[in-house]
Formats: C-alpha cells, sequence, structure tokens
C-alpha cells in the first residue's frame, strides 16, 4: 500500500482513506472518489489535489473499475482552492507528479508559476485524460477551482439546489487556471459569467449545457450512480476511444491553446497583483472573498433568502 493509504475496508468493495483528505471506494465496476474536508467545504489545498491524484490513479489501475464518480463530502461540493484555512499549505513541498520543479524556493511570480503548472494546470490536464468515463457529481457550491475538478469530468451530475461560479474577476484574474469557461459555456455566456462573478444556479447551467442532468437534492447519489451502472455495462475499450474522440475534437476547436494563453495572463495577474498591492490576489483572502459573495447574494435575492456557501465558498 502506497504511503498516505489507510486501508478501511476490503471485502467485496474496496474503501480506502487517502491522506486524511479524500476517500475512495469501489462497488461493482464503479469508483467513487471524494473529496473530505467538509468542514471547510472542501476548499483544495495542495494535500488534497495529490490525494485525489493518487485516488484516480488507483481508479486508472484497477481493470475492474469501469467509471469514476467524484464528489465532495458534507454540504458543498467544492468550495474552490484553499486561500484562507488552516490547512493552506502553498508553501509546502510535495512529491511531485510531473517534471515540474519544486516551486517553495522559487522567487517572484516563478514561485506560482511553478507551483500552479503542477498542481491546477497539469493535474487537471491529466485528469482530464484519464482513459475511463468521469462523472462530477455536484451538490451545493461548486466555485472557481470547484469548477475545474467538476469540468475536468466527462458528465455533470448536480442537484437542484447547487450552484456555480468564478468569482475571481474581482481580485483582478481573469478566471481560474484550468481556462474551459468558453468551451462549457458560449462566448457570451463566459463573459457575464466571469465579468459579474455571480452565481449560475444549476438549472441556468442545464440550460447553457454545462451540465447533463439536474436531479432533486435527495436522489443525487442515487441517479448518479443508476448513470455510472449503466457506463459500466459499455465495452472499455469503446468508452476509451470515445472519450478520446472527443476530447481531442475539443482541442481542434482550441480549447488547449486557449488554456495556454490565459494561464500566461493568470499569472502576469498575479505579478502585476504583487506589485501594485504586495499581494497576489489583490488583496483578497477567504473571509474577503465570501463577504463580497455574501452582499452580492443579497443584491440579486429577495430579503431573508440565500443559498449560500459559507466563508470559504469563494476561493
Amino acid at each position: 500500500m502506497s504511503e498516505g493509504f489507510v486501508q478501511q475496508s476490503a471485502e467485496h468493495s474496496s474503501e480506502l482513506v487517502i491522506d486524511e483528505v479524500v476517500t475512495y471506494k469501489v462497488r461493482e465496476g464503479v469508483a467513487v472518489v471524494s473529496m473530505s474536508r467538509p468542514e471547510y467545504n472542501n476548499a483544495q489545498n495542495s494535500q488534497m489535489t495529490y490525494a485525489l491524484d493518487k485516488a484516480f490513479r488507483l481508479a486508472c489501475d484497477d481493470d475492474e473499475v469501469k467509471v469514476i464518480i467524484l464528489a465532495g463530502e458534507g454540504k458543498h461540493f467544492s468550495a474552490g482552492h484553499d486561500i484562507g484555512t488552516p490547512g493552506r499549505d502553498v508553501d509546502k513541498s510535495f512529491e511531485r507528479t510531473s517534471l515540474w520543479y519544486d516551486h517553495t524556493n522559487k522567487p517572484g511570480g516563478e514561485f506560482l508559476y511553478a507551483r500552479e503548472q503542477e498542481v491546477y494546470l497539469g493535474m487537471c490536464r491529466r485528469w482530464r485524460e484519464i482513459p475511463k468515463p468521469t462523472i462530477a457529481m455536484v451538490q451545493g457550491a461548486c466555485v472557481a477551482g470547484g469548477l475545474m475538478l467538476a469540468w475536468v469530468c466527462d458528465l455533470i451530475v448536480c442537484s437542484d439546489d447547487s450552484f456555480f461560479q468564478d468569482p475571481v474577476v474581482r481580485m483582478g484574474i481573469p478566471g481560474v487556471e484550468y481556462f474551459a469557461h468558453v468551451h462549457e459555456l458560449n462566448p457570451r455566456i463566459a463573459k457575464e459569467f466571469l465579468f459579474l462573478g455571480e452565481r449560475m444556479p444549476a438549472a441556468r447551467a442545464y440550460e447553457m449545457g454545462m451540465v447533463n442532468r439536474v436531479v432533486p437534492r435527495e436522489a443525487l447519489l442515487e441517479i448518479t450512480h443508476t448513470m455510472a451502472a449503466k457506463i459500466a455495462a459499455m465495452p472499455r475499450l469503446g468508452l476509451q476511444l470515445t472519450k478520446q474522440a472527443i476530447n481531442n475534437a475539443e482541442d481542434l476547436m482550441g480549447k488547449r491553446s486557449t488554456m495556454d494563453m490565459v494561464f500566461g495572463l493568470h499569472h502576469f495577474a498575479h505579478v502585476h497583483n504583487e506589485s501594485v498591492s504586495g499581494d497576489k490576489l489583490g488583496g483578497f483572502d477567504a473571509k474577503a472573498m465570501a463577504n463580497a459573495n455574501k452582499k452580492q447574494v443579497a443584491g440579486q435575492e429577495p430579503k431573508g433568502k440565500s443559498n449560500g456557501a459559507s466563508a470559504r465558498e469563494a476561493s
């Protein structure tokens, strides 16, 4: 068993906890990879990102696994990148999964550029190319970095109370590192999504073609697993080739090259922020982003109503 894995049970299905922040279960050909930081709305620190990578590797290496479900434990799917929890570990070294060098001792803009090539852009691109169908099972908030995790999956099934948001233009940053906005949404809607930074409810995300199904919260687990079971009955190679064909078609339409271009702009924004304000995020932390979100929601919704996540949703 690899370092960091704690086996809980392995009778007819395997059930693991990986580095304390991700759970991994396999049953009847379906692997469920679950983010497990519910106390922070599954805000993604590096520990979680590397644990997700280990879980996806397990699923890829297991011939019994035909389909992978990505989930988040608790009220929300993911609050995005960790920019303010006690477990924030941006300055910590991890055993890298790519050929990018360690970022922790690098100066200036190189610090974040090297880190995010590895943990954000690099990992998300690799996960998109997992040679097995993947389904994101989304409830509650799917914000900023949470979008990246959902978007790398082949299908998205979400609860009717879920919402999607990329509010990082508030920081002067043109969207998250895995910039798929103009492929997940048409360009004019992508501009609205980013310019306003508002929450897109599940129903509108479905209208825009960003999600496959919107279901009642209480039926989310059952419907997602039923869909996964139907896919798992298909031939493995047929599924892989179909996924490869569609991913390649997206890349021919410019998805990968757009991502490369925006990643450079994203890091120019970080360096500009640091030069002007002394902070790579333009002076925003988790609390400030959450407060800005609350004010925005209060202006959008009738008084007394809110479907808001808590303090770290808008990272």
